[in-house]
C-alpha cells in the first residue's frame, strides 16, 4: 500500500464569489448544482461556452456568504473576466483570492484522513485551520483536497499521516485515476463533458435545470452522442509531447494529452479505436506504442 502524501498545488488558482446574489448568479452558469454546496459539502464543476463546450473546470466551496473557485492557476484572470461577462445587475463581486489561499491534494492510503473529521461522501467537508479539507467530490480513490490560507504552517499534515510529496507524486496518482487536469486534458472550444467523463466525476447535475451549454449537454446525455472519449492509456515508450496524435497505421484514432512515466490521457475516436482493435491495428503516437483501455 503506498504512503499518504500531501502535495502542494502551485498551479491552482482562487477566485472568489461574493454578494447576496452570488448563488443564483453561478446557479444559472455552472454544470453542477450550487444548491449543493454547504459549509459541510463542495462540488466539482465547468463553464461551459452557450454552445455547451469546455471552458473552465473547478471545485466550488462555501466562505461565509460566498463561495472560493479552487481554479487554473494561470487562467484565473480568464475565469474571472468570462464571469464578469454575465454579471450585468447581479449584485456579485468577483475577486483574484490566488494570493490568499493554496490547494493542497492529499492522497494515498487512508494515514491520517479520520484526523480531520471530514464525515463520510464526495465532496463532504470540514473546516481546517482556517480553510477547508473535503473529499474530492470526482471519486473517493482521488483522496482529500484542502484549501487553506496562505501563512497555515502546513507541518500539522505531516503529524495527521500525510508526508510531503512531489508535484510527479500527484500527476502519477492522479492519471491513474484518469482525472483530468482542466485544459491540459480537456481541449478549450471543443470538448464537451460527456466525452470527457464529467457525469463519472461527480460533474454536472442532469436536474437542476437551465445553465450556460446546458443543451448540448443534455442532449448529449440522452441520445448517447459520445464519439470521442477522454481514457487513460498505457504507453510502451518514451512519453509524447501533449497534441501528439495517435495512429492506427496511417490513421488518426486519438491524440495525446497529459501523461507520465507510461501512462497518459487522450482522447479517443472510439469508432476509429474499436475498428483498429478488431483489426488487431496497433496504435502508435510518434515512436511509442498505445495501449488503449478495453472500454474507453
Amino acid at each position: 500500500m503506498s504512503a499518504a502524501l500531501h502535495v502542494v498545488l502551485e498551479d491552482r488558482g482562487v477566485v472568489s464569489v461574493d454578494g447576496p446574489e452570488a448563488g443564483p448568479f453561478l446557479q444559472g452558469l455552472i454544470s453542477n448544482d450550487i444548491d449543493r454546496v454547504t459549509d459541510a459539502r463542495g462540488i466539482y464543476a465547468a463553464l461551459l461556452t452557450p454552445q455547451g463546450k469546455f471552458l473552465h473546470d473547478f471545485f466550488v466551496l462555501r466562505r461565509g456568504g460566498g463561495y472560493l473557485l479552487d481554479c487554473e492557476g494561470p487562467r484565473t484572470g480568464d475565469l474571472g473576466r468570462r464571469l464578469m461577462a454575465y454579471r450585468l445587475r447581479a449584485d456579485v463581486a468577483l475577486a483574484d483570492a490566488t494570493e490568499d489561499y493554496r490547494v493542497v491534494a492529499l492522497f494515498g492510503d487512508e494515514g491520517g484522513e479520520s484526523a480531520f473529521g471530514v464525515p463520510p461522501g464526495e465532496g463532504s467537508a470540514a473546516p481546517l485551520e482556517g480553510g477547508w479539507v473535503l473529499r474530492d467530490p470526482r471519486g473517493a480513490a482521488l483522496g482529500l483536497r484542502a484549501v487553506v490560507p496562505v501563512g497555515v504552517d502546513l507541518s500539522f499534515l505531516q503529524q495527521a499521516g500525510f508526508s510531503p510529496g512531489s508535484l510527479a507524486d500527484y500527476e502519477r496518482h492522479r492519471i491513474a485515476q484518469g482525472a483530468p487536469d482542466g485544459s491540459r486534458d480537456m481541449e478549450v472550444g471543443r470538448a464537451t463533458l460527456m466525452e470527457c467523463g464529467f457525469e463519472a466525476l461527480n460533474g454536472v447535475d442532469f436536474e437542476k435545470g437551465c445553465y450556460v451549454g446546458q443543451e448540448l449537454t443534455a442532449r448529449t446525455k440522452h441520445r448517447g452522442l459520445v464519439r470521442r472519449r477522454l481514457a487513460r492509456v498505457a504507453l510502451d515508450g518514451p512519453l509524447p509531447p501533449a497534441g501528439t496524435p495517435i495512429l492506427a497505421g496511417e490513421r488518426e484514432v486519438g491524440e495525446i494529452r497529459s501523461g507520465l512515466e507510461g501512462a497518459a490521457l487522450a482522447v479517443l475516436r472510439l469508432e476509429r479505436i474499436a475498428a483498429a482493435t478488431e483489426a488487431g491495428t496497433p496504435l502508435t503516437a510518434g515512436e511509442t506504442r498505445v495501449i488503449p483501455p478495453d472500454s474507453p
